[in-house]
């Protein structure tokens, strides 16, 4: 694929949707980092009813510490991993409190030494919360990229690191977004809907789903 066939494919994602951001639910930096600490291995419809049981009362870090390790995973134990996560998130509030009076360090150093955040959370809060051109590749950003042409790569860093290389810069700060989205609703793991796909005659895929499939 050529660089003229990949800013056509972002122009029209960015044509169908100008604005896109993050489906989890939050009003404050903090609450965003917690929301995609507990979406590791769930998905942003699970967390976000997770969270609506106590980020209204309790969404900042010393209210988390307040409800304290049982009554956190009372509050999310309908997301996997709760109980890891709950400790995680715990710990997560006490070192913001300690280090950085509360407040989400906008580092990704910083970020990836919290407890539950590892490179592909910290690429999404510092791309959301800060403005980073980072990408976060999930599995729906590796099946996309890969399945496309746009950017292969075997594991998610390569590419990753391949996204951010060869995406046109005029689209960098948006594409998480739109190829995560495309992941999700379009060109899903089984069964693409290639007909409804806007870019599917730009796409490399040699198995299309054929219209009325």
């Amino acid at each position: 694929m050529n660089n003229a066939i990949r800013t056509e494919i972002f122009t029209r994602l960015q044509a169908a949707n100008p604005h896109p951001t993050t489906e989890l639910e939050y009003e404050s930096t903090f609450q965003l980092l917690i929301a995609v600490i507990l979406s590791a291995q769930a998905t942003d419809v699970s967390v976000n009813i997770a969270t609506r049981r106590f980020f209204p009362t309790h969404g900042t870090p010393a209210g988390i510490l307040e409800l304290g390790e049982e009554g956190l995973m009372d509050k999310i134990k309908t997301i996997g991993l709760f109980r890891t996560k709950a400790k995680n998130v715990i710990r997560t509030c006490e070192i913001l409190l300690e280090k950085y009076q509360g407040e989400v360090p906008a580092d990704r150093d910083s970020l990836e030494a919290l407890p539950g955040v590892g490179r592909k959370t910290a690429n999404v809060v510092l791309n959301t919360a800060f403005g980073f051109p980072t990408i976060a590749v999930d599995t729906h950003i590796f099946r996309v990229s890969n399945r496309t042409g746009i950017a292969k790569g075997k594991n998610v860093v390569e590419v990753e690191q391949r996204l951010e290389r060869l995406i046109p810069k005029q689209f960098l700060l948006d594409a998480h977004h739109w190829l995560i989205l495309h992941g999700r609703y379009i060109c899903v793991a089984r069964k693409p809907k290639c007909p409804q796909c806007g870019i599917s005659d730009l796409c490399e895929f040699k198995d299309k789903t054929p219209i009325g499939k």
